[in-house]
């Protein structure tokens, strides 16, 4: 099956980019909560001013290319799939912004014992990020691939829910008053949000690529 946009390269220019900044977003993402794992704020205020121009970016990507979508009647058979799943695609990556923008005003204090358990939480939010990139560029080029991606999605979501199930039965295993277990559990939710933010692509993946193969 050709690609969607076969005839217009500079659409589909834009929409690599806008796929790199979700990505790239996830990366700088996973970075800057490690940086404050570590206790690095300096390194993590740097991955958040990134993350904020990277989500800046991306709304402009999205916006530029709904507005050639209608400005040019380009694929009006899918054009409202795309549009849909450039919206749920641009949530990950304001989820992730948002996520971070909580740990800087909120500055939680972390429990050193369960640092490796927060990190574990990060990295599933970042696989699970990345492997739904993956899966959007199929959409935009070989639909029939899409599964190939859309189930390691759905598994790293899955993990990231018993990790952070896991963090929280700590958290409130521990010594620390009910407030502070709270918050830290606060935050634990605001970390899955993130996968939950690619699944929810993923969920609406799997029936776009089913429409354009059909």
């Amino acid at each position: 099956m050709p690609s969607l946009f076969e005839r217009t390269k500079e659409l589909t220019t834009q929409i690599d980019d806008f796929l790199d900044a979700v990505s790239e977003g996830a990366l700088v993402f996973q970075r800057g909560l490690a940086s404050y794992m570590s206790g690095d704020r300096e390194r993590f205020l740097q991955c958040y001013a990134e993350i904020e121009v990277l989500e800046n970016r991306a709304d402009e990507l999205r916006r530029n290319i709904e507005s050639q979508l209608y400005r040019h009647s380009l694929i009006p058979e899918s054009r409202g799939d795309v549009l849909d799943l450039l919206e749920t695609m641009d949530d990950v990556i304001d989820t992730s912004k948002n996520t971070m923008s909580l740990f800087k005003v909120e500055r939680p204090q972390m429990v050193p014992e369960l640092t490796k358990e927060w990190l574990d939480l990060t990295e599933s939010a970042l696989r699970t990020s990345e492997t739904v990139v993956l899966a959007a560029r199929a959409f935009f080029r070989d639909p029939r691939s899409v599964n190939d991606h859309l189930h390691k999605v759905h598994f790293h979501e899955k993990e990231g829910d018993r990790i952070a199930m896991d963090l929280k039965q700590k958290i409130f295993e521990t010594d620390l008053d009910l407030a502070r277990k709270i918050h830290l559990r606060y935050f634990a939710l605001n970390v899955d949000r993130v996968s939950d933010a690619a699944e929810d692509v993923a969920d609406r993946l799997h029936i776009y690529a089913i429409k354009r193969t059909i």
